[in-house]
């Protein structure tokens, strides 16, 4: 397979490797199965922005270190997700993403890298931010900032869809 997915495979397999995990250590610690990593590896399955997530913790590294660098917008039933700028700089990678949730949907973002922090500023629409077991209302003009180590949800409670300016913070490994 070529393309993104290959791509990402090929990050995902080197970045694993430079840290001497098993396929089985990376697998359970994303919460996935051992095929699907495998697969994903291998350029065979193109990875969901779950499988993004719940693999870049464990490693230690930002969304964009998985992604290929053409890949600008990465998305699901419930949540797209468009990278607007990244900065590498010693000691942190900064990502700048325009997020849009869907009316009545709900996405849960499996917690990233130690040390990571996450923040949003709501733009248009309504919903909620539910971090730790904390909901946070978000409405125009919004801004929250949280330790994005943890499990976090957003949510699209209005009718029209939630668009949000994410900043999310990773430092250096």
């Amino acid at each position: 397979m070529t393309g993104p997915g290959a791509s990402t495979g090929a990050r995902i397999r080197a970045l694993r490797a430079s840290r001497g995990m098993s396929l089985s250590a990376l697998a359970a610690a994303a919460g996935i199965g051992k095929a699907t990593l495998s697969e994903l590896e291998a350029g065979r399955r193109n990875p969901t922005l779950d499988t993004l997530y719940a693999v870049a913790g464990p490693l230690g590294v930002p969304l964009v270190a998985l992604v290929a660098d053409e890949v600008d917008e990465v998305g699901d039933e419930a949540l797209t997700s468009h990278r607007l700028h990244v900065t590498v700089e010693d000691g942190r990678t900064t990502e700048v993403y325009l997020i849009r949730v869907r009316p009545g949907a709900s996405r849960s973002s499996p917690a990233h890298a130690a040390g990571v922090r996450e923040q949003l500023v709501v733009l248009s629409g309504q919903g909620t931010l539910e971090v730790d077991g904390d909901v946070v209302p978000l409405a125009v003009g919004t801004h929250h900032s949280w330790s994005a180590d943890r499990p976090h949800a957003y949510a699209c409670t209005g009718d029209v869809e939630l668009v949000a300016v994410d900043v999310i913070v990773t430092p250096a490994r």
